[in-house]
């Protein structure tokens, strides 16, 4: 097996990286229109605030992570949300999903705005992720509401 590494999106991973968001937006139950992932990849692209890197074995892209740096009412520096996170499920438990939150978490403490901070959030039900996040972080005693 081919050790997974984890890289900077780039536009020549659209293909691939439109698999892996599919196979996302699934898992999660979730549809959108063409127009929001347009302009997702995009933002993930651009210096607009977002960022991605992906998770690669061999030539193949196995996993992506979104993430962006915002204020904080409570800091002077910023804090990074990990919004997206999704490894390929035959490679799941294998590390990638790690690799990525590391990825990240090197990225928010090169960020020199940044507290170094990372915060996330997934369903209650997600049990395999939450094996990993109940090993690399500390759950929150917030409770999260959406407005209807």
């Amino acid at each position: 097996m081919t050790d997974i590494t984890t890289r900077p999106l780039k536009r020549s991973d659209k293909p691939a990286w439109l698999e892996l968001w599919a196979a996302y937006l699934a898992f999660y139950e979730q549809e959108l229109a063409p127009e929001v992932t347009e302009t997702l990849f995009e933002r993930l692209l651009s210096d607009a605030g977002h960022s991605a890197c992906v998770a690669v074995q061999g030539d193949k892209l196995v996993g992506l992570v979104h993430y962006l740096f915002h204020d904080s009412t409570w800091s002077t520096s910023s804090t990074c949300y990990l919004e997206d996170l999704f490894v390929s499920e035959n490679l799941r438990g294998g590390g990638a999903g790690r690799k990525l939150i590391e990825a990240v978490h090197q990225a928010a403490t090169d960020e020199p705005s940044a507290s170094g901070k990372v915060y996330w959030h997934t369903h209650d039900h997600n049990t395999r992720a939450r094996q990993l996040y109940d090993r690399i972080g500390v759950l929150s005693d917030f409770v999260r509401y959406d407005r209807p």
